[in-house]
């Protein structure tokens, strides 16, 4: 590996002290870094299609930073290392007392990568397309504060699955699933796996309960209800209101995002580490 690019949560003092010591460290290596990094430490400013070419690339952060860089790659099989400068953690699996000599052996070549899944999705409406983007954690569709709750007819495949009465919808990836899914009632589900997960937020009929379907379904929703101030959301990164009889359709992308383990814990010890599961 010779072409190392770096993303930092904007503004983390740490995160720029630790790309300063890492370009220190690989003096015959290429460093790029994103255009808030590279402002803030004086560097050239690397466009998407240079990090995209890049041959490892570095998160700084948290899984919100790691998110933002998987966007980047644009489906590039480019794997990505995530030092967790944040507070939780699920994806960015590095500490940063860790973070140096993991990158020395990454570097090295000794390194193994999770393929995790990403959901393709587009937004509707009648025949204009919104919005066509890529989801590595979830998709929100949901009701601001003060609107009532709404109507969302869900399909699978054509076949009718149910109209979620209720505050939204959550789509989830099983990384995702340990997300605003998991706080919404949903099922923490192996990356191994995949599958979509649905999660209605606060439905009205106590029956309707979180699912798990295929990741070879496509998935289809419809807003059946004129609501005012209902969005969807991609991976808390990019929104967009929603009007009656907008679609939202989602289905596994042929693009996955690799990244990168940490030998030292496996997924079951993060979840123990981070949630307290399986504690009493």
């Amino acid at each position: 590996m010779k072409t190392l690019a770096l993303v930092s949560k904007v503004g983390n003092p740490e995160a720029a002290r630790l790309a300063v010591q890492l370009r220190e460290r690989y003096p015959l290596h290429t460093f790029l870094a994103e255009k808030a990094l590279a402002e803030e430490l004086g560097w050239p400013a690397a466009t998407a299609e240079q990090l995209a070419g890049s041959d490892l690339m570095i998160t700084l952060g948290g899984d919100g930073t790691l998110i933002h860089a998987a966007r980047l790659l644009k489906g590039k099989a480019v794997p990505i290392l995530g030092i967790n400068l944040g507070s939780l953690g699920f994806m960015t699996e590095v500490p940063r007392s860790e973070a140096l000599a993991m990158v020395d052996q990454v570097v090295s070549g000794n390194f193994k990568t999770t393929s995790r899944m990403k959901l393709s999705c587009r937004v509707y409406r009648g025949d204009q397309l919104l919005i066509e983007d890529e989801v590595l954690n979830d998709l929100v569709i949901n009701k601001g504060a003060l609107a009532r709750i709404a109507d969302f007819e869900t399909w699978m495949d054509g076949d009718f699955v149910a109209t979620f009465k209720a505050d939204g919808v959550i789509m989830s990836t099983p990384t995702g699933s340990t997300a605003y899914g998991l706080s919404a009632g949903g099922p923490i589900v192996h990356p191994s796996i995949d599958c979509v997960i649905i999660t209605p937020i606060c439905p009205h009929a106590l029956t309707q309960k979180p699912i798990v379907v295929p990741g070879d379904q496509t998935i289809r929703i419809v807003l059946k209800e004129r609501v005012d101030d209902v969005w969807v959301t991609i991976d808390g990164q990019v929104g967009q209101p929603l009007q009656i009889g907008d679609r939202i359709e989602v289905e596994r992308s042929p693009n996955r995002v690799l990244l990168v383990r940490n030998p030292a814990i496996a997924y079951f010890g993060i979840l123990r580490q981070k949630l307290r599961w399986g504690e009493r």
